[in-house]
């Protein structure tokens, strides 16, 4: 034990020796001249303390206390240019998160030498929302600069999306990945394709409950999809109102290729709307995505989605709920990645 204590408290002094930590100081002192569960405590502390930091709502309360103004402000005046911006920023926290963890890494730009998420098949010409991102982030950077990060942008940026939805307190502290991952990316976000078993199977392995993935799914209450994304759905599948594929083969050829970008609210009622007719939809074979109605279509997820059709205020409680949870998927925290300057890039 001695021995391993003595060679970390080595190294841990070379490195203190080359950071502003020792500056302050003129001499390390010996090791010998602490108790020795003090060294031990102090090690563990600069060993782990670092790495296993937790988020909290009030990370920036002192270091950024402008920053929830500045985040409201901005993401609000970018959906009243665009009702749709709402949605597609708030897709944007989720298509973050299911690709190792809620981390920024979505917002990397590809260059000559790195390969990120933006051009993954679920992101691919569907992603959207970056430059709000970047006049958010660029908002943030002149109240308190180099503090807060782009993962945290997208937290809160989320939350701020649910115009007239529910509220909750953001828990933050994440800092920003050094990395991405397109093959991640293509194999984490559950395509529209999806059956009920591979939600939930996907949704689990995140911890994220059966409830969760129904509660989540909620946010397709606002937005709208490409026509390639429910193509096969309107022409092909049966459990699916006839009024309903008619009206959105109206928009959307049969032929692949065409009119592939052609869009449709996945809320036919009110698309715009953080309410609960998403859920009303499902139960009269509406859903615009084929795993849309994979929740409600004779399987374990129909009880939950007639509790949310009949009770919003149960819905509006649970979302909330699953949003933090879903913040909370293999954050880095302390010494962690970075605190990015430009969320499209690294420092």
């Amino acid at each position: 034990m001695k021995c391993l204590l003595r060679f970390l408290y080595i190294h841990i002094t070379l490195d203190l020796k080359h950071s502003s930590f020792y500056s302050h100081f003129n001499t390390i002192p010996s090791m010998a001249s602490f108790p020795s569960s003090l060294v031990t405590l102090v090690l563990l502390v600069l060993l782990f303390g670092s790495t296993n930091a937790q988020l909290s709502t009030n990370f920036y309360s002192k270091s950024c206390p402008k920053l929830l103004n500045t985040v409201k402000s901005t993401v609000h005046s970018a959906i009243s240019k665009e009702a749709r911006m709402g949605a597609s920023l708030l897709r944007l926290f989720f298509h973050d998160c299911f690709v190792n963890g809620c981390d920024g890494s979505i917002l990397l730009d590809d260059t000559s030498s790195f390969t990120g998420e933006k051009n993954a098949a679920p992101n691919r010409n569907s992603a959207r929302g970056f430059e709000v991102i970047d006049s958010i982030k660029s908002a943030v950077e002149k109240v308190c600069p180099g503090v807060v990060s782009c993962a945290d942008i997208l937290a809160v940026t989320a939350r701020d999306s649910v115009l007239g939805g529910p509220n909750w307190n953001v828990k933050l502290g994440r800092r920003d990945a050094r990395t991405a991952s397109q093959a991640a990316a293509n194999n984490s976000i559950p395509p529209p394709t999806s059956n009920l078993n591979q939600l939930i199977s996907r949704f689990n392995a995140l911890g994220l409950s059966t409830k969760d993935l129904v509660a989540l799914s909620g946010s397709h209450t606002i937005g709208q999809a490409r026509c390639t994304n429910f193509r096969a759905r309107i022409y092909n599948e049966t459990n699916i109102d006839t009024s309903f594929s008619q009206t959105r083969q109206s928009n959307c050829p049969r032929t692949s290729g065409s009119g592939d970008n052609n869009l449709a609210p996945l809320d036919l009622q009110t698309p715009t709307a953080f309410d609960n007719n998403y859920f009303k939809n499902l139960i009269q074979k509406k859903g615009l995505l084929h795993s849309d109605q994979q929740l409600f279509n004779g399987g374990s997820t129909d009880s939950i989605v007639r509790t949310y059709s009949s009770a919003q205020s149960t819905f509006t409680s649970d979302f909330p709920k699953a949003m933090i949870k879903m913040g909370d998927i293999k954050p880095l925290t302390g010494s962690q990645g970075e605190i990015r300057k430009n969320c499209r890039r690294l420092n």
